[in-house]
């Protein structure tokens, strides 16, 4: 029911209208914005956290934390309103007024969002941006931590390494993701064979549901707290704050890097990493680069697979270990560094590891146009099937291109496929991330760069998973199907929904239709009800 306006409230509303022009008032936000004046108990609060394309700020923060410049043309749709919350209770009236005004709601941690669908739609929106919401308290004595939804995982990092030198959280390897939307889609790195994802070590948790309620794991119930741990968390409210079960690492950590090209037997040595991998010790964790690069000797082009490694443990446990299950590699004392758990962490970020402070930075620099896929693979690929990737690489688009391949194995065994909606268990040698990155801006190269890492997928095909042929949720792709703008029906959004989430995807039909019945909180690819059919 909305609240009986004060002089206060009007005055506010006469200033949020008076900051938009009249061109931009056409379009119908100027009642989102009285409405937000008349249900907000501090207007002057308020005024200091709406951007209208009037403000002189808008444009700053709308691009601030866009990480992929495919979305910061001219072109791409752009939010009525931007707000940017600085505590939660400033969160339930853009819930209640976007709904009285027939506005969509983006939720936006880190923008990194490989579709831009967290800032970007083609119908009405406002953008709720959480960068302001996120405190970050870590309680090392009970291994715990409570995260707000706005930080990213560097700043978790940050906080944990401040409190403990053993303590980590098996989250991705880009510092700038926020938390938001990484641990609702699952979220993995370099510990997921010890501890598996993000997602599986979330203890707790605080959603704003449509209703404008705040919900903890108790009053939300084990529903919908299962389904946000993987299921992607814009499709069933806004995220708070996750409560986390952090991960004992010990005190020296062991890294190394080594490069192989194809003179220096990569393909060999690529094929035989996909039959041991997952096999691992689980305190080992060795990921491959797929990149092309030029050869050292006559500046010819050649592939380069690098071996990048993560160990739980010192150098002289690590070296018997690679001789027994990995020779091929040739690992050498020279090659290993120790260090630190949190300098592990900027190890794999490409920083000095002296340079703890980076980690804060919520935004990375020279960000590029890029086009990304995944894949799992359950049968080792064979030599000439990787032949053929590398004669991909070597056409003119892949210039910049990359494929990385994550082991699976360990701890990701052990789960159920159901445990949490994230369902890429046991029976997965390893996931590939496929990227194509550019800088022209011309429309027409972008589409000859998409069409390239198209056909790579297409490519891929007989190799990996099939039936369907999963996906990874946080790597999102709408080239694997679409909503409708408005209501989808349950058998449209299981084209993708199925690649995503397997089985779980009727599971998470039916949460949604209980806690969103009338699919407020959608985009291009969130869970649907089924009464929307």
């Amino acid at each position: 029911m909305m609240k009986t306006p004060s002089i206060c409230s009007l005055l506010f509303a006469f200033l949020v209208i008076f900051l938009c022009s009249s061109a931009v008032s056409s379009d119908g936000h100027d009642d989102f914005l009285q409405c937000m004046s008349l249900q907000s108990n501090n207007h002057t609060s308020i005024s200091n956290i709406v951007y209208t394309p009037n403000n002189t700020s808008y444009s700053s923060i709308l691009n601030f934390s866009i990480q992929n410049l495919r979305f910061t043309s001219e072109t791409t749709p752009k939010p009525l309103v931007i707000v940017t919350p600085v505590h939660e209770s400033q969160i339930q009236p853009v819930i209640y007024c976007a709904k009285e005004n027939g506005m969509q709601i983006r939720v936006r941690s880190g923008g990194h969002d490989y579709e831009g669908l967290s800032y970007a739609s083609e119908v009405p929106f406002v953008i709720l941006d959480l960068f302001n919401l996120r405190e970050i308290s870590v309680d090392a004595e009970n291994k715990t931590a409570w995260v707000q939804a706005g930080s990213t995982i560097g700043e978790l990092y940050y906080r944990i390494a401040e409190k403990s030198q053993t303590l980590g959280f098996p989250a991705g390897v880009c510092p700038t993701v926020g938390t938001g939307g990484h641990f609702s889609g699952g979220g993995y790195g370099a510990l997921l064979r010890k501890y598996g994802l993000a997602a599986d070590n979330i203890i707790d948790a605080r959603i704003v549901d449509v209703n404008g309620r705040i919900l903890d794991r108790i009053s939300m119930g084990e529903d919908l707290f299962w389904a946000i741990r993987g299921g992607g968390g814009a499709s069933f409210g806004v995220i708070l704050a996750w409560k986390i079960q952090l991960a004992d690492v010990p005190e020296k950590v062991t890294v190394f890097t080594i490069d192989k090209t194809l003179d220096q037997n990569a393909t060999n040595i690529v094929h035989r990493w996909q039959y041991i991998a997952h096999k691992f010790d689980e305190d080992l964790f060795i990921r491959i680069l797929i990149t092309r690069v030029n050869s050292s000797e006559d500046s010819k082009r050649t592939i380069q697979a690098t071996f990048q490694s993560l160990f739980l443990g010192g150098v002289n446990r690590l070296l018997p270990l690679m001789q027994q299950s990995f020779p091929e590699l040739g690992l050498q004392r020279e090659d290993c560094t120790e260090m630190s758990w949190i300098e592990s962490i900027l190890y794999f970020a490409g920083f000095p590891i002296e340079s703890r402070d980076v980690l804060l930075n919520r935004t990375q620099p020279n960000v590029p146009y890029f086009k990304a896929k995944s894949d799992y693979v359950q049968k080792p690929i064979s030599k000439n099937g990787l032949e053929g990737i590398w004669k991909l690489f070597f056409e003119e688009e892949a210039e910049e291109a990359e494929m990385i391949l994550s082991p699976y194995g360990g701890r990701m065994d052990e789960i159920s496929e159901s445990a949490i909606p994230f369902p890429h268990r046991a029976g997965n040698l390893y996931k590939i991330q496929h990227l194509v990155y550019w800088e022209e801006e011309e429309v027409e190269a972008t589409q000859n760069y998409i069409n390239w890492i198209r056909k790579l997928y297409s490519y891929m095909a007989p190799y990996v998973s099939r039936f369907p042929r999963a996906a990874y949720i946080n790597y999102r792709d709408l080239d694997i199907g679409v909503n409708n703008n408005g209501n989808t029906s349950y058998a449209q959004a299981s084209i993708w929904g199925i690649k995503y989430f397997k089985n779980n995807f009727n599971r998470l039909v039916h949460v949604k239709t209980k806690v969103d019945p009338t699919n407020f909180f959608r985009n291009e690819q969130s869970i649907p009800p089924l009464n929307s059919w």
